[in-house]
């Protein structure tokens, strides 16, 4: 009886040391680089160099776009030049994917997010905010440094502790995890104009994780839109997602 209970518990640490050390490899999943003809910025971050497309330039106002994970930004050119014509959009490459330098973890992203932002702003009148999934992360963490018109998340968690909770209850995840993207403790601290966009279907980021976050901000600041038919993925195609994000931020 011993010996099984010592093996069981040689296994669990072992899985626990694997999760612990293997963490980053599971939390980001670095898109390629792909060719393109848009505009870009490149900002210096710590020692890396971070690549960020520019799409309809020298508008008065700014968009910063802060991706999925795996996801390729340059994806969204096509449709945020058309919906968000009247704005200037910075689609960042996070550190380690699409042509930037470096590795991610959760200080990097929210040091580049912090430079883009300060590299640009002189340039326009008004900067707001786009986080999806991922992105809702750095986009939350940045509304809280810097004065921001409007915060619009797009398949938000509360945090990557409560997510991985979830996922994998028999482990100390909030002890184990370097990178936590605590956005639920952010909240009540900012004072931009809230939209969160929330996919019915959602499994990789279930919807009582954006719910938990929009309840932490101010309910006079917030405005949350459901997509019945969405999943994490399909959300932006569903036909509501755009008119409500262009009249939101406007």
């Amino acid at each position: 009886m011993k010996i099984t209970l010592l093996l069981i518990a040689a296994a669990y640490l072992a899985l626990a040391g694997i999760l612990y050390f293997s963490q980053r490899s599971l939390l980001y999943f670095p898109s390629p680089a792909y060719e393109h003809d848009f505009d870009k910025l490149l900002i210096d971050s710590d020692d890396e160099r971070i690549n960020v497309i520019v799409l309809n330039p020298n508008k008065p106002n700014a968009i910063l776009y802060f991706g999925g994970n795996a996801e390729p930004v340059v994806f969204n050119a096509e449709p945020f030049t058309r919906h968000l014509a009247e704005h200037t959009i910075y689609l960042m490459d996070y550190r380690g994917y699409g042509e930037s330098t470096g590795s991610p973890t959760e200080a990097g992203l929210f040091a580049d997010a912090v430079a883009l932002f300060d590299a640009i702003r002189e340039q326009h009148q008004r900067v707001s905010l786009i986080g999806r999934s991922l992105g809702s992360g750095v986009a939350t963490y940045l509304a809280t440094q810097r004065s921001v018109d409007k915060l619009a998340l797009i398949t938000p968690f509360d945090s990557i502790a409560n997510v991985a909770k979830k996922r994998m209850p028999i482990f100390p995840v909030t002890l184990l995890l370097k990178d936590q993207y605590n956005s639920i403790s952010r909240a009540p601290t900012i004072t931009a104009e809230v939209f969160i966009a929330i996919a019915e279907q959602d499994n990789v980021v279930p919807k009582q994780h954006a719910y938990n976050l929009a309840a932490a901000f101010n309910p006079e600041q917030i405005e949350t839109l459901l997509l019945r038919n969405a999943d994490h993925n399909n959300i932006s195609l569903q036909p509501e997602y755009f008119p409500a994000l262009s009249r939101f931020l406007q």
